[in-house]
């Protein structure tokens, strides 16, 4: 961010912590949240997203008769160029989609699984028993491709070369990067400068593109016209992949032809939990949704609303809970294909209530133990979309760690993702490393239900921010009544050091962030009871998006927070 002047650089340093909306509108009447811009409200198609230029590729693609599925997947590989230190085809998919025909929510897993080849004995592991996290060893095969057209085969009706349209012509023109991604692809070149391939495409002039500054990847364009041509062949059975497993081979990755060959994305059902009158629905595991319905059953039973979040006591009680809850995903969520998760017995009423016992109001926990649940059966980029038909698409695709590995294939523009770096090296753990094994996996989108019919598409990106991101979203717009912009907006906590579905432990509490927009009064108190505090961390605070329609009347609503550079528009 370049400011000058002692005004711009106060704003400077609210927007890090992810309030610049102070400097923008003053504090809403009640004093519970704050807002950078109003509520976009349309009545035949709405988009938000982490970049403007993806936001107007959604939008005109649904001017042109294509719906909400087809506007998400344009969305998506618009940001695969425009934002690539956070997606890109060398990433995972997740989605969720109301279907207004057969009025059901669908969910898809679009992540991949580990080679064939990769075994546990082939690793060289950290230092803390990981997985190096920028290395081959991290590479699992890359789902978002297949995911789109999947997608486009079950709900499409544009043909997929228009969609990919904006993309490619973006791609190959160039487009100037905006303030928030510059930040962040700054900030990248540090790590990932000498990986192979990486400055060939994110590079160009050997820095990372400057605020304003036009950058164009041809060879990502190159790629779409040939996914556009052929299909999700191109990337899985033809040139694309073979480029891949080269590179591959040449790096010291674990990559075979057959890996990508047998590489297919999975429709499953959605989980849920009611919440004061509405229901929210995640993906179920090998993703981390299920943390935020665990946190939403053991806050159930508070009052949050006469607690105010001007209280210690609120913020105490959230990351408390929140503590508990990744005790359990880091003991149980793993790729159930693999693993007895424990869905039901962890989603359970009477589990929650006991575990919420744990809470201790007087001081932070340093150490907690995993529940026992009954055994029954079993950095990112998001963006939402609404058309005017009633469909509604929540949608979130990542290379994980910014770029991933940093590790690119220059010849067709893209980074490999390091998502494997989230398996566990420990024999016991059901999250292990094991060959055709898909990772614990961190992006989850979500879906808000009141009476059966859809109400809010909405995400919150960022690692392990996400489920508890999504936690505090629903309970600004539940029990504190916000308005959609207003939840994006309102201060948040993120609380990280738990233990980890990676085998690593908690053992002095963690350590916890908060926004400058809680007060001095409660971070002194919090202090007080024991948690750690460490001052501003502009990028932990995630980013939200997130679509609503009105059920009566059918009116579009959106909102964009103020932390990204993207914005909410509609039509």
């Amino acid at each position: 961010m370049n400011t000058r002047g002692r005004s711009s650089v106060v704003v400077f340093l609210m927007a890090l912590s992810g309030i610049a909306a102070i400097a923008l509108a003053g504090d809403r009447p009640d004093g519970l949240g704050l807002a950078t811009r109003s509520v976009v409200f349309a009545r035949h198609g709405v988009v938000a997203a982490a970049h403007p230029l993806a936001v107007q590729a959604g939008i005109d693609i649904m001017k042109k008769g294509g719906n909400a599925v087809d506007a998400a997947i344009a969305v998506n590989a618009a940001l695969g160029f425009l934002e690539p230190c956070s997606s890109g085809i060398g990433g995972d998919v997740f989605v969720m989609v109301w279907d207004a025909k057969t009025k059901k929510l669908y969910a898809l897993n679009g992540s991949g699984r580990a080679p064939a080849a990769l075994t546990v004995d082939k690793v060289k592991a950290e230092a803390d028993g990981t997985i190096p996290t920028y290395s081959p060893y991290a590479w699992t095969v890359p789902g978002a491709v297949r995911g789109w057209f999947d997608l486009h085969d079950r709900f499409g009706k544009l043909p997929m070369k228009d969609l990919l349209a904006p993309a490619i012509a973006m791609a190959r023109d160039g487009e100037p990067v905006p303030q928030v991604i510059a930040g962040a692809w700054e900030r990248s070149v540090r790590v990932f400068k000498d990986k192979p391939g990486f400055a060939d495409v994110f590079m160009p002039g050997g820095h990372a593109p400057k605020e304003g500054e036009v950058f164009k990847n041809p060879a990502l364009a190159k790629a779409y016209e040939l996914l556009a041509k052929d299909g999700a062949d191109a990337f899985y059975n033809g040139a694309i992949g073979a480029s891949l497993v080269a590179f591959s081979k040449k790096n010291g990755g674990f990559f075979e032809a057959s890996d990508l060959a047998a590489h297919k994305s999975e429709w499953v059902e959605p989980i849920g939990t009611t919440y004061r009158g509405v229901t929210l629905w995640e993906v179920p595991p090998n993703d981390q949704g299920l943390a935020a319905l665990e946190m939403l059953n053991m806050l159930e039973g508070q009052d949050l609303a006469a607690m105010g979040r001007e209280s210690a006591d609120f913020w105490h009680l959230m990351i408390e809970t929140k503590k508990i809850a990744f005790e359990d995903r880091a003991k149980y969520y793993a790729d159930p294909k693999f693993a007895k998760v424990p869905v039901k017995g962890l989603l359970a009423k009477d589990y929650a209530a006991a575990r919420a016992k744990l809470v201790d109001m007087r001081r932070a926990l340093p150490r907690i133990d995993a529940g026992n649940p009954a055994l029954t059966d079993g950095d990112t980029t998001y963006f939402a979309v609404a058309d005017g038909e009633g469909n509604m698409v929540s949608m979130i695709q990542s290379n994980y760690t910014g770029f991933g590995s940093g590790y690119c294939v220059a010849d067709w523009g893209f980074g490999i993702q390091d998502r494997g770096a989230l398996f566990s090296l420990k024999p016991d753990s059901p999250n292990r490393l094991e060959p055709g094994k898909r990772p614990f996996h961190t992006i989850i989108p979500a879906m808000l239900t009141k009476d059966g019919v859809p109400w809010v598409a909405f995400g919150v990106m960022g690692g392990d921010m996400q489920p508890q991101g999504h936690v505090q979203i629903v309970v600004d717009l539940v029990d504190f009544g916000m308005n959609l912009q207003e939840a994006g907006d309102a201060p948040r906590f993120y609380h990280t050091g738990s233990s980890e579905p990676t085998g690593t432990l908690m053992t002095t509490g963690g350590i916890l962030y908060l926004e400058s927009g809680v007060s001095p009064d409660i971070r002194r108190e919090l202090n007080r009871r024991g948690h750690r505090i460490q001052e501003v961390n502009p990028v932990a605070y995630g980013g939200y998006q997130a679509v609503s329609r009105d059920p009566v009347t059918g009116v579009l609503s959106a909102a964009s927070e103020s932390r990204k550079d993207g914005c909410a528009m509609g039509y």
